[in-house]
């Protein structure tokens, strides 16, 4: 049996290996195939295509890439079109795949959507293209079954792997102890975000602040956890211009360790801000787009929902401050930061609260993944 697979980006191939780790257990013989990350890649995977090469984000960064990418998305229809997978799994990057899975769904394929596209948030016109393109969507927050059901759209809820991954209770001294930072330092975790664009933007501002923090808490230690060689070279140029006296700890694929590590974060939005509430960590988060597209996105009001941050929308209040765009400076987030480094019993509350959320989204995600998968496969006569 042959499943076919595209992700984008490091949260889709942490959710796709675990799905085809929990699917190989129930269908052993089972081969996968299509666009692949490296941990994709450690499960076994035909690899037509790395997923660096989807990474894009934003509508002028997209208008930059779509020739690209549309040969590349009319390639994979034509090969999977001329030998039919048992089933196509479209991981997140909706944008890409629901198109993918409209023209595979039309022409007989199966389809599968897995990470709920954010219609509940923005662009809530997008539920009808989802409901043509998909025979099941896989939901990783409670909130967005309800949502999509009620428009008419085949979803199942399966809660977020992250949330079994790592622990109810970090341990920090063990993190410090293998980052090599001091017991009683002030730590800061400074994530700028998993894409290229996202580092090129939010590097000054973050590193600015960091400076700035600095001045006011001369023990703190500072840890950039990147996602890969790419952006931490671009990380290391920005910083050469905009602040080459800033003493920073940078490794790659160390996030968790350095949240554990952390006594405040401040972070990209994302996946990471989800990251940090399961670290039980206070955030500050700041986020700029390419400015046409957030000029477009305002004018058009496309944006629907109060947060922007996962962590606010699970928390359903705003326990990250957020700076959007121009508020994304130091000026901004040094006291948002600072107000966390100094106040402990503000870090207790939210640590508290994060917990509760936490312990919500504890399901074993991959295997009810997996058998959502199944069920769909057996429905259709296909095992």
């Amino acid at each position: 049996m042959r499943i076919a697979i595209v992700v984008a980006e490091p949260s889709g191939d942490l959710l796709a290996a675990g799905l085809m780790k929990a699917l190989r257990e129930r269908l052993p013989e089972v081969r996968f195939e299509g666009v692949a990350g490296p941990k994709m890649r450690q499960v076994g995977i035909d690899e037509w295509e790395a997923m660096d090469s989807l990474s894009v984000m934003g509508l002028f960064e997209v208008l930059h890439h779509l020739p690209r990418l549309l040969r590349l998305r009319s390639t994979l229809l034509e090969r999977w079109r001329d030998t039919p997978p048992a089933v196509f799994i479209g991981v997140d990057a909706p944008d890409f795949n629901l198109t993918l899975e409209r023209k595979l769904r039309a022409s007989g394929v199966p389809t599968v959507h897995y990470v709920s596209p954010t219609v509940w948030a923005w662009r809530t016109g997008r539920v009808r293209a989802i409901r043509r393109a998909v025979d099941l969507l896989l939901t990783i927050f409670p909130f967005e079954t309800v949502f999509l059901e009620r428009h008419g759209v085949p979803a199942h809820y399966v809660g977020h792997p992250l949330a079994c991954e790592m622990s109810l209770e970090p341990d920090r001294m063990a993190a410090r102890a293998e980052l090599g930072l001091e017991e009683k330092s002030s730590v800061l975790a400074v994530l700028p975000g998993s894409r290229s664009g996202e580092v090129g933007r939010l590097t000054r501002p973050f590193l600015r602040t960091a400076v700035a923090l600095q001045h006011r808490l001369p023990d703190l230690r500072i840890v950039v956890p990147l996602v890969n060689e790419k952006t931490r070279d671009l990380l290391l140029a920005e910083k050469e211009q905009c602040c080459p006296e800033l003493d920073i700890a940078i490794s790659i694929g160390t996030s968790r360790l350095a949240l554990a590590a952390a006594d405040v974060v401040l972070t990209a939005s994302g996946t990471a801000t989800l990251e940090t509430l399961l670290s039980k960590r206070p955030m500050v988060v700041g986020y700029k787009l390419n400015a046409a597209t957030y000029a477009i996105a305002r004018f058009l009001k496309l944006v629907k929902i109060e947060h922007v941050a996962m962590a606010n929308l699970l928390a359903d209040e705003r326990l990250a401050p957020e700076f959007i765009q121009a508020e994304c400076e130091p000026k901004n987030l040094v006291p948002a930061l600072l107000r966390f480094f100094e106040d402990t019993d503000i870090r207790q509350r939210i640590a508290t609260r994060y917990r509760e959320i936490h312990k919500t989204l504890r399901t074993d995600t991959n295997r009810q993944a997996a058998n959502a998968v199944v069920e769909l496969l057996r429905a259709r006569g296909l095992v």
